[in-house]
């Protein structure tokens, strides 16, 4: 397998998704172990009430090289259109969906044309949405008749993304979210406009990565994200959740599970030794925010953010290193902001 381009993957439609769960172990997440929420919530954690921002500021002050103002005004500038509020209208009398295949067809060009690098569909599994709302913590529920997920992924900048842990890295994961946000509102929308119910989200409602394992769009990585045969795991996702009458997609698989089990790239490149060097994947978590029950190799979140603060930025490494990435691996940020 030439791991590291998109010549030389065997990708081949499956009946099942190519992952192994516990089901007796499998619960809906908790959102009150979320990273994000255990920063306010959680006082027994080393990382409680601290931020990027900390070091994110001492950074500016010392104009470190790939941190400096401009640096950061590019990577919050990213995140404006993710941090708006998406749409949630409902309206229309609803069309009359005859033939499922076409309409899939029609949905996946609708996705592609509002900004999708890929698009996926599959029937929703509840095991994957979260137990609770982010904020609230009130009970998640979906509206009666939604069964369906439609997932997409978008590329994320290659040379940003391979000037990580610097701050350019930052500005092209927050594009890619802002991205997501255009592209899931505006997919919801089309839906409601044919009289649907359509639920957007990007990392809220559900777990993104085995939803987009079921949808076709990859397999899960040692780094504990979505690897895609067309840029690896240099992509964002998002879902939009529905009762519009589709043909969901089979699964794949390229061989991810064994590559990973050897190669250990990211392992080797996370300055805060997050992902495991371990041979074997587990059914067990590392972590208090772990979710456990399916067979992987489970990322070390709290030593991860705690990297985040340290860094004053969040960090791509893991993905910038990846064979599969079929992006640049390495830049720094004066040649970023050198390119055309």
């Amino acid at each position: 397998m030439e791991a590291g381009s998109r010549r030389g993957l065997r990708v081949r439609r499956v009946d099942e998704p190519p992952y192994a769960v516990d089901w007796s172990r499998v619960e809906r997440y908790d959102q009150v172990n979320l990273m994000f929420n255990r920063i306010g919530n959680d006082p027994d954690w080393e990382c409680y009430q601290h931020t990027e921002e900390e070091v994110g500021l001492q950074n500016i002050r010392e104009a470190k090289p790939g941190y400096d103002r401009v640096d950061y005004a590019l990577a919050e500038a990213a995140w404006t259109v993710h941090d708006g509020l998406m749409g949630d209208r409902w309206y229309m009398t609803r069309y009359e969906v005859k033939d499922a295949t076409e309409m899939t067809r029609k949905l996946k060009k609708a996705a592609r044309f509002f900004g999708a690098s890929l698009v996926g569909v599959t029937e929703v599994n509840v095991a994957w949405l979260y137990a609770n709302h982010r904020e609230s913590l009130e009970p998640l529920e979906l509206p009666e008749g939604v069964r369906y997920a439609v997932v997409m992924a978008v590329e994320m900048d290659e040379l940003g993304i391979a000037t990580s842990p610097e701050a350019p890295a930052a500005a092209a994961t927050g594009v890619g979210y802002s991205r997501l946000t255009f592209m899931a509102s505006s997919l919801a929308e089309f839906i409601r406009n044919l009289g649907y119910v359509a639920v957007p989200a990007s990392n809220g409602v559900g777990l993104s990565v085995p939803l987009a394992v079921d949808a076709g769009l990859g397999e899960l990585g040692r780094n504990g994200l979505l690897i895609t045969p067309e840029y690896g795991p240099r992509v964002r996702l998002c879902k939009v959740y529905t009762d519009l009458p589709l043909m969901p997609d089979k699964p794949i698989e390229f061989g991810v599970h064994e590559f990973c089990r050897t190669c250990k790239k990211c392992a080797e490149a996370c300055e805060v030794e997050a992902i495991s060097f371990e041979d074997e994947p587990s059914y067990d978590g590392v972590c208090k925010s772990s979710s456990p029950g399916a067979l992987k190799w489970a990322v070390d979140g709290e030593k991860c953010y705690r990297y985040w603060c340290e860094n004053g930025t969040d960090c791509s490494t893991c993905i910038s290193v990846c064979p599969y990435n079929t992006g640049r691996t390495e830049a720094h940020a004066g040649e970023f902001w050198g390119s055309p």
